[in-house]
């Protein structure tokens, strides 16, 4: 008797396991997995595409809106009036994410990122067609200004959470490397751009590019924008993002809960990345305006150099990822803080340096950046519990890019115009100070598993 109650016992045991079992594989034939690397491919689109987006404006503001809409000053006035309009799109991104969380705890993840890409489209696409400040006056300005807030707007509406969800899952020894896959858009954004930039100005007569030329690249941009938001949209809006997302609590909070419970890890978020942000625009962007300004040599020639250096960008991005994964993120990020503090010091000499000593400025911090970009984005969102993640990483990201890169063009260039380039040393050493005692606060730069 006791035997057949065991044999029973048993058959029921086995038949709950073959039924549970065959539960598993239905419930994983219903919700496949989603590898780390198609997530990556969602992050890369969209990354490259904003940064494209963002070179193509930076470029115009140094090489086309001086002439085209502040021709009643001087190149220089005209360029640092253009580099206040560049930093509005910096100062309405945190607005838009804020908006748009909003718009997406209401109305979904779909009909947020779908608003974000029509005001992005009408935005850029509007640049392409501004009448100029000889056709319009000041309203072309006010115009301009008003896409360039669209832009920021749009840009902080467009966070999906991706970056944030492939940290999340990817393998715990290769997080650094899955981390630096986003920051890859930036050199590849920048190449693009540089490379369209260049053909141009190598091509036609300054009267044909300052007339007609420089829109092509915003067409482009449009186009770009357009493939790539409705390439990501589709990524979120399937059901295994969703559940991925849901599952991760990767879901938008209140941004006063969030700043009120998460304000200390917000601000170190910003700070642990701003020598990366500094030197950002440091070899992009300033030096583009102050060859076009203080020397003779060719700006698209020089444009070219900088394409080179993005291309070394790229390679220290993906080392980036196999240094952190060895050596840890903090660590990383704060032996390039030093690197880079040490690097503001030759600033000077190297820019000063004819063409020889420019090309060595440009390509030697264009290597640098690649090392120390290549993981910024882990720094702004690895001390979040997983509930305020996503609104945590948007809101950061915001931050980090309106203090570290939102001036700096502005604020390089009107301090070297007019008290010299030792105080654009004093800038970035700034930012490194910054970013380590950011990092010395915070101790446990890895993303957690909440």
């Amino acid at each position: 008797m006791t035997s057949t109650h065991s044999h029973n016992g048993d058959l029921s045991a086995n038949l709950s396991s073959t039924t549970s079992a065959n539960d598993v594989r239905s419930a994983k034939s219903e919700h496949p997995e989603v590898a780390p690397g198609e997530i990556a491919i969602g992050v890369v689109i969209g990354r490259a595409s904003e940064y494209f987006d963002f070179f193509v404006y930076a470029m115009a503001s140094v090489l086309v809106f001086p002439a085209v809409f502040f021709p009643f000053e001087q190149q220089l006035e005209g360029t640092l009036y253009a580099f206040v309009i560049f930093s509005f799109a910096f100062l309405a991104r945190p607005f838009g994410t804020v908006i748009f969380m909003a718009i997406q705890r209401r109305f979904g993840r779909e009909v947020k990122l779908t608003a974000a890409l029509f005001i992005l489209g009408i935005s850029t696409a509007g640049m392409a067609f501004l009448p100029t400040f000889e056709h319009l006056g000041f309203y072309s300005i006010v115009l301009l200004s008003l896409l360039r807030i669209g832009q920021g707007i749009a840009l902080g509406g467009s966070w999906d959470g991706l970056p944030s969800l492939l940290a999340l899952n990817a393998p715990q020894n290769k997080r650094g490397w899955y981390a630096m896959l986003g920051q890859l858009g930036a050199p590849m954004g920048f190449m693009i751009a540089g490379a369209l930039f260049a053909y141009l100005l190598s091509n036609l007569t300054t009267e044909d590019f300052l007339d007609w030329g420089w829109r092509y690249p915003f067409y482009v941009a449009f186009a770009i924008n357009v493939v790539a938001l409705f390439a990501r949209l589709r990524l979120v809006s399937t059901p295994e993002y969703a559940r991925l997302l849901d599952e991760r609590e990767l879901e938008p909070t209140k941004v006063i809960e969030m700043t009120r419970s998460q304000g200390r890890n917000l601000l170190i978020g910003a700070l642990a990345a701003l020598a990366s942000y500094a030197l950002f625009h440091l070899v992009t962007v300033f030096p583009l305006s102050w060859i076009s300004l203080y020397s003779m040599r060719s700006v698209s020639d020089f444009l070219i150099i900088q394409v080179i250096g993005a291309a070394l960008m790229a390679v220290g991005v993906v080392a980036s990822g196999l240094i952190a994964d060895k050596l840890g993120r903090r660590t990383t990020l704060g032996s390039c803080a030093i690197l880079i503090a040490i690097l503001s010091a030759f600033v000077p000499t190297l820019m000063n340096g004819g063409e020889i000593g420019q090309n060595i400025f440009i390509l030697l911090g264009f290597s640098l950046l690649g090392l120390s970009y290549g993981q910024a984005a882990g720094a702004v969102t690895a001390n979040f519990p997983a509930k305020y993640r996503y609104t945590g990483a948007a809101l950061t990201s915001d931050l980090s890019w309106l203090v570290g890169a939102g001036f700096a063009p502005l604020v390089a260039l009107g301090l070297s115009a007019h008290f010299g380039l030792a105080y654009v040393s004093f800038y970035l050493l700034s930012g490194a100070a910054c970013s380590l005692a950011a990092l010395s606060l915070n101790r446990a730069l890895e993303i957690r598993d909440e």
